[in-house]
């Protein structure tokens, strides 16, 4: 699990730039720092129920970070970087079915960088994790936007397996209203036919759902995943 101190609730105004949002604090507002270069064009809304994390250390750019957002009744973690470092301890723990003997994070390999590496039984795995915030009606979906360094991993994890080592790609959802995970064919229909393809080739594909709160987030179950075609529903 992942804890935040120092939380305050507070209401969403706008977001100037990828970075940056202003946030309503206390009656006035506080530019916040945004941990997520993600769209999120369906969270953070105005007037959308946010919390931030206060930082009272000087130095800083911002005294704020935006933490999590609240959508249809549910909270959403933001933090691009809550999924490695819950990746990590699932991974350590034997969530991928075994218990590692190594567990290391950013590891290259050939021209890329992947978020983790192990070593079980003498061979080697790579795992590149992706954190999604998307929701389309009970379904995570990643990427919320085009990906190209996305692609790249995937490449590399193909490559990964082509000489002799396991590798999986594994979907952090980061929220506990999904059921099931799709890549996101209508938005980067390229991503998700380099992950179609990657698991033709023996990469792994991975998903599970957290439990979130306004200041924790803690990995729960597996998700389905889902590789199919999308299709246009009819009305």
């Amino acid at each position: 699990m992942i804890s935040y101190s120092d939380v305050c609730q507070g209401r969403f105004l706008a977001r100037p730039n990828r970075f940056i949002a202003l946030v309503e604090l206390d009656g006035q507002a506080q530019r916040c720092h945004v941990p997520n270069t993600g769209r999120l064009g369906e969270l953070l809304l105005p007037g959308a129920r946010v919390w931030c994390q206060r930082h009272r250390e000087p130095g800083r750019k911002t005294g704020w970070t935006l933490i999590s957002v609240e959508k249809d009744g549910a909270v959403v973690n933001l933090d691009s970087q809550a999924p490695n470092r819950l990746a990590f301890a699932y991974v350590r723990d034997g969530g991928l079915g075994f218990l590692p003997d190594t567990v290391r994070a950013e590891q290259p390999f050939g021209d890329a960088r992947l978020d983790l590496a192990y070593e079980v039984g003498g061979r080697r795995g790579y795992v590149e994790v992706k954190g999604v915030t998307l929701n389309e009606g009970g379904v995570a979906r990643f990427p919320d936007a085009p990906t190209q360094r996305g692609a790249k991993h995937l490449l590399a994890l193909t490559q990964a397996v082509a000489a002799g080592h396991r590798a999986a790609v594994l979907f952090v959802a980061q929220m506990d209203t999904v059921t099931r995970f799709q890549p996101n064919w209508p938005r980067d229909p390229a991503f998700a036919r380099g992950l179609v393809e990657a698991a033709r080739a023996g990469v792994a594909v991975l998903a599970v759902r957290c439990a979130v709160t306004p200041d924790t987030i803690a990995v729960t179950v597996p998700l389905e995943v889902d590789l199919s075609p999308w299709q246009r529903s009819e009305d």
